[in-house]
């Protein structure tokens, strides 16, 4: 048997690893390298044979896809591959491919790319199959794929090897397409309303006083400190400055944060801005979106996840945060007289609270902890309190609250809203306050001079919206983590 080609740094092999080894290196001594091809021309996919077989029964097509079965049976053998679509069996016969290409065949291995040329037809059991007349093999696999009917059951190593997850579980490849229909459904809902999509920069020079740590890098050209976009917000309301009425981007955002079953530290996020609405209609629009987005991924406005069906369809329940935390825990937040009393009384209730922490911070925590949990039907928590909505602007009738609405599925916030703060001069203090607060807590932020210049020109009254979409994803495809609807999660790497 020739030597496998083994170069410096290969992990150690399995014995299965070294066979395949030892036949790609036969192949290349027989001067049949399969790495060296580069076009093979595929007639049709596996779902295409299925669908128009009565028109093509009879007719030489051309398939390729990987082999994941084989039943060599003498001069005659059938065997499976899967495409982008499907499986498709194709039957080999000596006599039909030739003697050489048979016994090459009978050296394939489960896992390799092959080519196949041949006439459709249906077995006697009535299984639509390739009768093959010429056989190729694209490409060479030198790993054995997790067993067929065990599949890749390890979640660790399904989230770090992708590849072989969507390979063995067709289960998987289905909900990253369904994903990408569902992130084109939110194109098409927003494009046919007239919103542009646009690109704001990722590599950012200002750190703004958000709850959320960016993470940092450097410019060697510049010699400047640049940090990764937490959010698009400030870019987008530039625009709406300048005169684009309707703009949104659909983008990753990145958080150098914790991460659990809703959370990941890069995200694909989704925030609309319309100049001369208010967040009562972003609500309107939100409901109308994810009706359209579920019709359009799933077929229906009702969804299942977890056993529980969610219903989409409009309208949506709307509370307030202070009525809701009323009725969840009997706490009335209008009757603190000070920051002091409201703090007291989240350590009466043992939840835990910065020194610093004011009316506002102390009504949000009691929403975390005894409301939120519970909104498992679609709900809009409305009227937030200022200190915790810098970016918002304040209701005309009660200045301590904002036209600022969250809304919750499953137990899980989905997205964030309101109505635009446009006084450049109340942006700017509260710009401050953040400052100095964060500053207290020993962490370093500014205020963005350029978005308040932007404001000073004149920003028109503005709903703003920003969307989790992968948490949308989750919900559409029945996934507990957000680990199952990203492609490639954050992963410790194994040393």
């Amino acid at each position: 048997m020739p030597d496998y080609p083994v170069t410096p740094g290969t992990p150690e092999l399995t014995e299965q690893e070294i066979i395949r080894r030892q036949k790609l290196q036969g192949l290349l001594d027989a001067g049949k390298n399969p790495y060296l091809i580069t076009h093979f021309p595929v007639s049709h996919r596996s779902s295409e044979l299925v669908k128009d077989y009565d028109a093509l029964v009879g007719q030489t097509v051309t398939i390729a896809g990987r082999m994941i079965s084989r039943r060599v049976m003498g001069k005659a053998s059938f065997a499976h591959l899967l495409d982008g679509e499907g499986e498709m069996q194709f039957y080999v016969r000596r006599d039909d491919v030739g003697e050489d290409a048979y016994a090459d065949f009978k050296q394939w291995d489960i896992g390799d790319i092959v080519g196949i040329t041949g006439a459709l037809f249906k077995t006697k059991t009535g299984e639509i199959s390739v009768h093959a007349s010429a056989i190729t093999l694209l490409t060479k696999s030198l790993k054995v794929l997790p067993e067929k009917f065990h599949g890749l059951v390890d979640t660790d190593l399904r989230y770090r090897q992708r590849y072989v997850d969507t390979i063995v579980n067709p289960e998987v490849r289905d909900l990253f397409v369904k994903r990408s229909k569902i992130i084109s459904a939110v194109r098409e809902f927003l494009d046919s309303r007239g919103f542009l999509e646009v690109d704001t920069p990722v590599l950012q020079t200002v750190e703004i006083g958000a709850a959320a740590r960016p993470f940092r890098t450097h410019h060697n050209a510049l010699d400047l400190d640049m940090l990764l976009r937490i959010e698009t917000e400030l870019y987008l309301k530039r625009l709406i400055v300048g005169g684009f009425e309707k703009v949104y981007e659909l983008g990753r955002v990145f958080r150098n944060e914790g991460m659990d079953a809703t959370h990941n530290p890069e995200y694909t996020s989704l925030e609309t801005y319309q100049a001369f609405v208010d967040y009562h209609e972003v609500m309107e629009m939100v409901e109308q979106m994810f009706e359209f987005v579920a019709i359009r991924a799933t077929g229906s406005s009702d969804v299942s996840y977890q056993g529980e069906t969610i219903h989409l369809a409009a309208p949506w329940k709307r509370i307030s945060m202070a009525d809701a935390v009323k009725e969840a825990c009997g706490v009335d937040w209008t009757v603190w007289q000070s920051d002091e009393e409201a703090r007291a009384e989240m350590d009466r209730r043992e939840i835990h609270m910065e020194k610093d922490a004011r009316r506002g911070d102390c009504l949000a925590a009691l929403f975390d902890e005894y409301v939120e949990p519970t909104l498992i039907q679609p709900t809009f928590i409305v009227d937030y309190p200022v200190e915790i909505s810098p970016l918002a602007k304040r209701k005309p009738e009660n200045p301590a609250l904002t036209e600022r609405f969250e809304f919750f599925i499953t137990g899980h916030e989905l997205g964030n809203a309101f109505s635009e703060l446009n006084d450049p001069i109340d942006q700017r203090r509260r710009f401050e306050e953040q400052v100095e607060q964060r500053a207290a807590q020993g962490i370093r932020a500014e205020i963005d001079e350029d978005f308040v210049t932007a404001l000073e020109y004149g920003m028109p009254p503005t709903g703003g919206l920003g969307i989790g979409i992968d948490r949308m994803v989750m919900l559409m495809t029945d996934s507990p983590t957000i680990r199952d609807v990203l492609l490639f999660p954050t992963m410790k790497p194994i040393r």
